[in-house]
């Protein structure tokens, strides 16, 4: 069922809330939303005047924004808007802009809510609304200027934690690139990351065998000891580059594939030609693996 579950009026410059409407419903979801209404209070200066927030199965909007309410997910936006535009209108009818600007405790005009929970009863009611021409004309409005669509990435975070909306946004500033989610993993791509792990283990091998060498003496050279390791950390951090994702991926990618190129020139007195080969065509596969599993195209519709 579409419904106006609450409303508020906040200020602006620092989110304090003037009013809001008495809320009943103690659902989950609800409870969560109510945290959303705290977060986007604090950033309302930074949005335009007429926004939508999606977070699931309801939207929160914003008119003016200083007036927002929590509805439905399928309540109709000429509804929402036209319910937050009168809500403006009466509330600045009856308060002067001098109180509102000088109130310093939350809810100092919660008597404001007897107005709120008529408008509402009466907008939960659409076919008893007697405003149908001011819908026709918000309804043309919004056409013109549809109302700018938050993403929960934009949010940020609330107390240090992340909200668990935001963790699967793609492609928004705000949002840790290292919380992007990868396409699910291929054939392909697990058999690199086996023969990665072989590649880097030989070199780890190799290496502890150089040091022995050095210890006792038999004139191994110290930089084929760091070479063999820096192979090893090459080839375990390009496992980690197919597995999470990161800023500049494809570009840590190609440079980790020439310094595994770099290492096994380097080391080209102590393999053959076909341990070279070996390590370079894993290297190059792996690559290759890792620019083919890029970031999921769409995140899910919690948002724009």
């Amino acid at each position: 069922m579409s419904m106006i579950l609450s409303a508020s009026v906040i200020r602006v410059r620092d989110g304090l809330p003037l009013s809001a409407s008495t809320d009943y419903e103690q659902s989950t979801g609800m409870q969560e939303c109510r945290k959303y209404f705290k977060m986007l209070s604090r950033k309302l200066a930074q949005l335009p005047d007429r926004c939508t927030l999606k977070t699931g199965h309801y939207n929160i909007n914003s008119l003016g924004v200083s007036y927002m309410m929590l509805c439905t997910e399928n309540y109709p936006n000429v509804l929402a808007f036209s319910f937050l535009d009168e809500l403006q209108k009466e509330f600045i009818t009856t308060y002067n802009m001098m109180k509102t600007n000088t109130a310093v405790r939350p809810y100092c005009f919660i008597e404001f809510d007897n107005f709120i929970q008529r408008t509402k009863q009466r907008y939960n009611n659409p076919r008893s609304l007697s405003t149908k021409i001011n819908l026709s004309d918000m309804q043309t409005e919004i056409k013109l200027r549809p109302p700018y669509q938050i993403s929960m990435c934009e949010l940020g975070s609330a107390n240090g934690v992340t909200s668990a909306f935001s963790v699967d946004c793609k492609g928004a500033g705000k949002i840790s690139s290292a919380h992007q989610r990868l396409e699910p993993a291929t054939l392909s791509g697990i058999v690199g990351f086996i023969l990665s792990l072989l590649c880097g283990a030989l070199n780890l091998i190799r290496g502890f065998h150089a040091i022995e060498s050095l210890l006792q003496s038999d004139g191994d050279d110290f930089n084929y000891i760091i070479a063999f390791f820096l192979g090893t950390a090459a080839c375990l951090y390009q496992c980690y580059l197919l597995v999470y994702y990161t800023g500049w991926r494809n570009v840590k990618s190609f440079l980790t594939f020439g310094l595994i190129c770099l290492c096994n020139m380097y080391l080209y007195e102590l393999r053959n030609l076909w341990q070279l080969f070996f390590h370079v065509t894993v290297g190059a596969f792996v690559t290759l693996q890792i620019w083919l599993r890029q970031a999921q195209g769409k995140a899910p519709d919690y948002d724009v």
